[in-house]
């Protein structure tokens, strides 16, 4: 057997689990399958995925037949080893899916109830959602612990989507006048090139502008009110999250009025605590239960003092609960009083949940998109409502360029 087919086997052998030995070996492989390392990376999967074991609860019983061994015991000791493993084996993507996986299927709550195990494990958006979801049961020496932990994916979320945030509003904003202040973002190439076109380099083919101009930054503070409707139920974790800390990024900039609203059948004002901790924001967020959209939509009309300075974004999967044909109605006379409304279906990076086509549609048919969307697309959504765009037309371009 060749070095290629060994290791083959070897990989279909972890992926299978001990109960597939016997039948590979009878391709051909003798001996052991696995090399020590190997082996110490099937018993971490072993603890998660093999339905054979004992779980993380190793009761001490002796195993029979082929199942596995390994066993995630309720020890602090033993579990750190796993969480050690793990991330010594696997990429971090991976070790995001597995820690999931732990707790889904293995009821691995010890993770997050334990201050030096919660440190161990590794910051990702999906275990910011299960530390919401539990809040409530973690006790008060993890507490510090768990807040680093939020704290840790909120401060990288705000690294990767601040900056183009900003420079999409910055962009949109104000954009008639001009400064004497360089600045590369605020560049007025179409001033620049029209009034310098009389210094144009026939000889050399090049454009030598005796002035440059720039858009000035300066803008009036408040000059747009954003709402974003956030849908707290369960399904919508992912969402919550982002769309908490996008509000906190809005809520920063000046030229912005920023309401952060959560709902589920009751209404949350988050804006106070988003502008100022969206750690504590996030905590604040109670996932699950009912959902009473056009209740949230009433409290946020109030806050609509300029409807064509006002961006309105829903993030719900649009399952009402409450009154669905007054829901759809408030948001189409938002829409035809001239604010900027639209629904994300999503705003995570795993794609669309499932939704309310039906109310999708008929939202549509009225001129509000409804569609899912990755974070890293909101920057663009922002800059075209800011400067008057087509959102139907700009949702279905997003749609086409990949979420």
């Amino acid at each position: 057997m060749t070095t290629i087919d060994q290791e083959q086997l070897k990989r279909w052998r972890l992926i299978l689990g001990a109960a597939s030995e016997e039948k590979l070996q009878s391709y051909g492989a003798g001996g052991s399958m696995l090399d020590p390392e190997s082996v110490l990376m099937d018993e971490a999967l072993a603890a998660i995925y093999d339905g054979t074991a004992s779980g993380y609860i190793d009761d001490g019983a002796p195993s029979s037949g082929n199942s596995r061994k390994a066993g995630l015991g309720p020890s602090a000791p033993k579990l750190a080893k796993w969480l050690g493993d793990i991330r010594s084996f696997f990429p971090p993507d991976v070790v995001s899916v597995i820690q999931s996986d732990a707790i889904e299927r293995k009821g691995l709550t010890q993770l997050l109830f334990e201050p030096e195990l919660l440190a161990q494990v590794k910051p990702d958006i999906q275990m910011v959602a299960t530390l919401m979801a539990l809040k409530g049961k973690i006790p008060e020496k993890t507490k510090e612990t768990a807040r680093q932990l939020v704290k840790a994916v909120v401060d990288e979320i705000v690294k990767r989507l601040s900056e183009d945030l900003r420079r999409a509003v910055t962009g949109a904003l104000n954009r008639r006048q001009h400064s004497p202040l360089p600045s590369a973002t605020g560049l007025d190439w179409n001033t620049t090139i029209r009034k310098n076109l009389k210094h144009y380099d026939k000889q050399r083919n090049l454009l030598l502008p005796e002035k440059v101009y720039f858009f000035d930054r300066a803008r009036r503070s408040k000059e747009w009110t954003v709402i974003l409707d956030i849908d707290q139920s369960g399904s919508m974790a992912g969402s919550v999250i982002y769309a908490s800390i996008i509000g906190s990024i809005f809520a920063s900039m000046p030229s912005l009025e920023t309401r952060v609203v959560a709902f589920d059948t009751e209404v949350v004002d988050l804006s106070e605590q988003c502008a100022n901790d969206p750690v504590d924001m996030l905590f604040g967020i109670q996932l699950g239960g009912g959902t009473d959209i056009n209740k949230s939509i009433a409290y946020c009309e109030t806050f609509v003092t300029e409807p064509k300075k006002t961006l309105f974004i829903l993030v719900s999967d649009l399952y009402e609960g409450g009154n669905r044909t007054e829901m759809i109605q408030r948001l189409v006379d938002m829409h035809e009083a001239g604010v900027k409304t639209l629904c994300l279906l999503a705003l995570s990076d795993q794609g669309v949940p499932s939704y309310d086509d039906a109310v999708a549609k008929k939202l549509a048919q009225y001129g509000i998109p409804c569609f899912g969307c990755s974070p890293d697309r909101l920057p663009e959504l922002m800059e075209g409502a800011l400067k008057g765009l087509d959102l139907a037309a700009l949702a279905e371009k997003v749609k086409h360029t990949g979420n």
